[in-house]
């Protein structure tokens, strides 16, 4: 029963978890997953600065229990399925915000397009990041990613979150040990833009999704790999449930399946 999941972080492989959950139970789901990025014919994540801004800075050494590094068609097919059980899951009012990365591999183009290739994608959202790190001396600053607003036919927004554009601008977040962190703000306006009252974050890395689903007094269900950035999450999600007086702490468990 999905009451069994909320309010908690799966310290587990997300497809396996996803598939035990059961259909239609989920409103709203937010997630970034892993970009695949040491398989990459630039820079990607390569410890190379050692002096500077940047120096020490946890995108450059990867994940934590995870290589991110597969061959494409696996990543492709990988990430295909994660989408297809997420699909599953959602209500017939519910919505997918899934975001990742456009980039060029090898002189072509990854858009991500064999990943969404048949789900119904209603809207590209860019979020345009204030400032960044750039590791390749070939390549201008990338400063941007893609959402993906992927939506079941009843899904709309609250009224007046229409009027906000579809460029979106941020901060990236820097104090935070995860090597790829949301901004807190980003899932706020996503969360506050929807009705939906069970939020799930796949791919949770350090809870952000879970802390603003906490601020605007939603429940949330995180899944997430690797140990460390449960933990994380875990800590993240106490200190922000204290502030809201939304949960105790007993009930903010951690397990793995």
């Amino acid at each position: 029963m999905i009451k069994d999941y909320i309010n908690k972080i799966i310290c587990g492989d997300c497809l396996k978890t996803m598939k035990q959950m059961p259909d239609k139970s989920i409103d709203l789901i937010v997630t970034s997953p892993p970009y695949n990025l040491k398989n990459s014919t630039g820079n990607g994540m390569k410890p190379c600065t050692t002096s500077g801004k940047w120096a020490g800075a946890a995108l450059q050494n990867g994940y934590a229990n995870y290589d991110d590094n597969m061959p494409t068609d696996k990543y492709n097919e990988w990430q295909h399925d994660c989408l297809a059980e997420m699909w599953r899951l959602l209500t017939d009012d519910g919505a997918i915000f899934y975001n990742h990365k456009w980039r060029v591999q090898a002189g072509l183009l990854q858009d991500r397009s064999e990943i969404v290739k048949d789900f119904p994608v209603r809207q590209i959202i860019i979020w345009r990041r204030k400032g960044g790190i750039n590791f390749n001396p070939g390549y201008f600053l990338p400063t941007y990613e893609v959402i993906y607003l992927i939506a079941k036919p009843d899904f709309k927004l609250v009224p007046k979150a229409n009027a906000v554009g579809d460029v979106w601008e941020f901060t990236q977040e820097l104090k935070n040990g995860h090597p790829a962190p949301f901004p807190v703000a980003l899932i706020d306006r996503i969360i506050s833009s929807t009705s939906a009252k069970i939020v799930l974050d796949p791919f949770m890395g350090s809870g952000t999704t879970a802390v603003a689903a906490i601020a605007n007094k939603r429940q949330y269900i995180g899944i997430e790999l690797s140990p460390e950035y449960c933990k994380m999450a875990e800590e993240r999600i106490l200190i922000n449930s204290y502030k809201k007086e939304l949960f105790k702490p007993e009930q903010q468990t951690l397990f793995a399946l």
